[in-house]
């Protein structure tokens, strides 16, 4: 119970600063609205403390025995955000574009946040700070993944509302086109802290 404040101001400070997560919810909010949003948003509340329960219970063994998977892993978490870069960049107004343009599925982003390098980042650094080494660890870590599946609902509504209230701003194509890009760039540019 004395860790639990630090622990949930932690979680809100981790999850509501921009980030990969953040970032691509607000673009799909601009370019798709809340609505078509809503399970990016579902399927990073649940992605992200699935991967907490999978490190915080076991997984983290395997990084500990074979470190280079963890270098594969940045580097391939790396390109793949580029990938989903090129995606938001190239994203134009709902009806335009080609099919394949469309928001993240609820599979897609529970997936996406193994490759997520601050969602990495969180994970080891949220567990290393509030979950003790003896213990229960199972019920300390059941903990901390709900309530940062409980706080990742209400910032990715918020920052997928944003997105929605730029919309009216981005009806010009040429804007579109520039915000896209700064988001794809700003996507980028949050993975590489993580890569050195």
């Amino acid at each position: 119970m004395p860790t639990l404040l630090p622990l949930l101001a932690f979680i809100v400070v981790g999850t509501v600063t921009p980030g990969p997560n953040n970032l691509m919810v607000l673009a799909s909010g601009a370019n798709w609205g809340l609505r078509r949003t809503l399970p990016h948003i579902a399927g990073i509340a649940f992605g992200f403390p699935v991967m907490i329960l999978a490190v915080g219970l076991g997984l983290s063994v395997v990084f500990t025995t074979f470190p280079w998977l963890h270098e594969v892993l940045k580097w391939a978490a790396f390109a793949y955000l580029c990938f989903l870069a090129l995606r938001i960049a190239l994203a134009g107004r709902p009806g335009t574009a080609d099919a394949s343009a469309r928001p993240m599925s609820f599979l897609e982003a529970a997936a996406f946040q193994w490759v997520n390098p601050k969602a990495w980042a969180l994970v080891i650094s949220g567990l290393a700070l509030f979950a003790a080494a003896e213990g229960n660890k199972v019920v300390e870590t059941g903990v901390i993944a709900v309530l940062f599946g409980l706080v990742c609902l209400p910032n990715g509504v918020a920052w997928g509302l944003f997105g929605g209230a730029i919309a009216g701003f981005l009806a010009d194509d040429r804007r579109r086109l520039q915000f896209n890009v700064a988001m794809a760039v700003l996507l980028v540019l949050s993975a590489i802290p993580t890569l050195f």
